[in-house]
């Protein structure tokens, strides 16, 4: 993809605020922000991991950043992180609501704590996050830039507190859009496809374990760049909605408008799986 000479200045000595960055689209879009000026906090669970990608922006795109320890669901520390965040760089500019975990069960053999864990993190996370940040968003006129899913389109079997943590996000940030029209911010839900990050190796199962996922087969998967590229020019046209879609148009038309069709041409596909 083309990049325009004036892109780099777009996001220049901006403060990023981005959770869960330490690995796929979160790490790919810090080096992404990174080689645009901008200046970074990452938001994670494991301090060495993160001390680690710090001195990796550092070294390799001569990037200032922070990245601090802080479980998005818990909304005291979150708030406790973004106050020290706006103490020390006076402000965030853009904030990236990009943590979350998933599980692979069927409902009815999912407990009540996996529901809850995964709406913790994928849903409560991006809304402490975002209460945390928004007076200083709405202060710099800033950006909101949440990942959502394709399954907001078509819905995976066996995913179903992943998906109702995605619808709800749309359900919240859509009306935060509406409410934050006579502001200077801005609110971009992003779809991704299916994409080749660490997300599948530690999957919640119905009695709360972990255990890795098979990739499904749906086709090619997309790489962490290609979407933290698309994100990034996104943010640069400040979008609404962006979809980076690696399944088929027409299966997601059919998820829409046909959903007894889907079922019967696409499910098969989706319950299945490869290595």
């Amino acid at each position: 993809m083309q990049r325009k000479v004036f892109d780099r200045k777009v996001f220049n000595r901006k403060l990023v605020l981005i959770t869960g960055g330490c690995a796929g689209i979160g790490r790919a879009l810090a080096v992404r922000m990174a080689q645009a000026g901008a200046r970074l906090v990452i938001f994670d669970l494991h301090q060495d991991v993160l001390d680690g990608l710090v001195q990796h922006l550092a070294d390799h795109h001569n990037a200032e950043a922070l990245g601090l320890c802080c479980d998005v669901s818990d909304a005291e520390a979150v708030q406790r992180a973004v106050t020290l965040v706006i103490e020390r760089y006076g402000g965030i500019d853009v904030l990236v609501n990009n943590a979350g975990i998933t599980h692979r069960s069927p409902v009815a053999s999912t407990s009540l704590a996996v529901f809850q864990r995964v709406m913790a993190v994928n849903f409560y996370g991006a809304l402490h996050c975002t209460q945390a940040a928004l007076p200083s968003l709405i202060a710099r006129d800033g950006q909101i830039i949440v990942l959502s899913s394709l399954s907001q389109y078509a819905p995976v079997p066996n995913r179903a507190a992943y998906n109702a943590s995605k619808h709800a996000l749309h359900g919240l940030f859509e009306t935060l859009r509406g409410e934050l029209s006579d502001t200077g911010v801005h609110v971009m839900l992003v779809c991704p496809g299916y994409t080749a990050t660490d997300l599948r190796k530690n999957v919640l199962v119905g009695d709360g374990s972990t255990a890795p996922s098979p990739v499904l087969d749906i086709g090619r998967v997309a790489s962490p760049q290609d979407v933290a590229e698309a994100i990034y020019q996104g943010a640069l046209r400040r979008r609404p909605l962006l979809v980076h879609s690696n399944l088929d148009w027409k299966a997601r038309l059919l998820a829409r408008w046909c959903p007894r069709l889907y079922q019967q041409l696409l499910l098969p596909r989706l319950l299945g799986s490869r290595t």
